[in-house]
């Protein structure tokens, strides 16, 4: 029988991984800078910050089933990592638009992480058609 998991979607949920706590970090800390140096509206910090908090338990989740779905070649998980891509495509893009500011630095991150998920997601269908036939 032959391997069907893909290596470099395996590759990619590492790197995402990685790029993942680098951008909640600096995202994180971004969000506590415009809160100190610009009039930061109270009501629009916390659901700023719960979007964040959001997107990292979205995350979890989502590299693990990607994970999972790959080394065992089960496109259940993978197909429910590809669903809570969607969702963390939504979340990426309210940081990106509709934050109450947003700096360069944050269009940068957001990019970057939103090319991750689209090569992510193309790379998960890839080895879902590969695993189904």
């Amino acid at each position: 029988s032959s391997q069907l998991s893909s290596l470099p979607l395996h590759i990619l949920l590492h790197v995402n991984g990685v790029y993942y706590v680098f951008y909640f970090s600096a995202t994180l800390a971004m969000i506590i800078y415009k809160s100190q140096v610009f009039s930061y509206p109270d009501d629009f910090l916390a659901p700023d910050l719960a979007v964040l908090f959001l997107t990292a338990i979205l995350e979890v989740p989502r590299l693990y089933l990607g994970f999972k779905g790959n080394l065992t070649e089960a496109e259940a998980p993978l197909g429910l990592s590809l669903g809570l891509t969607v969702g963390s495509v939504l979340l990426c893009v309210y940081l990106l638009l509709w934050q109450t500011y947003v700096l360069w630095a944050d269009v940068l991150l957001n990019a970057v992480l939103l090319s991750a998920y689209g090569l992510e997601s193309g790379l998960k269908v890839m080895a879902i058609a590969a695993f189904v036939s």
